[in-house]
């Protein structure tokens, strides 16, 4: 049988936000279909993807009922070169992954299929097995839920890590007031240790709570560790290193060239995939 796993890889992972989870369900679907009877299997590809689809959406449901963290973030992929094998194109953005964590597994679905891949709602009700009106009210009930959230762009500005210097310069010196002066009146700062990193705090909000907080998470855990500017879901990022190790995952969400949003990853799960 062909090897299909790097063709329904964006379908799992956008949906888990877990390169593990997508990896697994893939895997696991796979070798089910190992099993089977093929004799009434007529599109092959298309059978797998709709498998992984559903497979997925129940994996999400049972991650969403154990997660106890207040914020989840997803795990961070690397799209800073182009892959031959899983198309970076349809991997979605981390802020759009994040903004995802607002929606039921399957509305997460119904819009990413509708958004990312392009799925008219008859190949949805198909995919999912209900009604095209179903997938109608579902698609309209998660947009009302991101605000109405406009078309899904993952083209990367290859300029803006340019934007990062004059931030990770301003946190090397302890400039307090440049750090204000880079951030948008909107920032958002998001953090995720998972199970077993405690982090200072999970979410902050406001130019001067979220200045005083990145200086002091710098100075407390940050300083001296060499850092990489790459990309992350299509965005820019940092990337800390401790001892050859990563060891935080900094995505940045820019808005008229002022930081706008920036999740801080540190849970050593979720930083596995981008160290090997």
């Amino acid at each position: 049988m062909k090897n299909y796993s790097d063709i329904l890889f964006p379908y799992a992972y956008n949906i888990l936000g877990s390169s593990e989870d997508a990896k697994d369900t893939i895997q696991d679907i796979l070798m089910k279909y190992l099993l089977i009877d093929k004799k009434h299997i007529e599109n092959e590809i298309g059978y797998l993807i709709k498998s992984v689809i559903n497979q997925s959406i129940n994996v999400k449901k049972k991650k969403d009922k154990t997660t106890t963290n207040t914020i989840w973030l997803p795990e961070p992929i690397s799209t800073e070169n182009a892959d031959d094998k899983i198309n970076n194109e349809e991997i979605l953005s981390y802020s759009m992954l994040t903004l995802l964590e607002k929606l039921t597994p399957k509305e997460r679905a119904v819009f990413i299929l509708k958004e990312a891949f392009d799925y008219s709602h008859k190949e949805i009700a198909e995919t999912i097995d209900f009604t095209i009106e179903n997938s109608r009210k579902i698609l309209s009930r998660a947009k009302i839920k991101l605000n109405n959230y406009k078309t899904i762009n993952n083209k990367i500005q290859k300029n803006e890590t340019i934007l990062l210097k004059p931030y990770i310069e301003a946190i090397q010196n302890g400039d307090i007031t440049t750090i204000e002066k880079l951030l948008s009146k909107d920032i958002l700062l998001a953090a995720d240790g998972g199970k077993n990193i405690k982090v200072v705090k999970e979410q902050t909000t406001g130019i001067t709570n979220t200045s005083k907080l990145l200086l002091y998470v710098y100075r407390a855990f940050l300083t001296g560790l060499k850092t990489k500017f790459s990309y992350i879901n299509h965005q820019p990022a940092i990337l800390f290193y401790k001892n050859g190790v990563l060891y935080n995952c900094q995505v940045f969400e820019f808005k008229n060239t002022k930081i706008n949003g920036i999740y801080s990853i540190v849970d050593p799960d979720k930083l596995k995939s981008l160290s090997i």
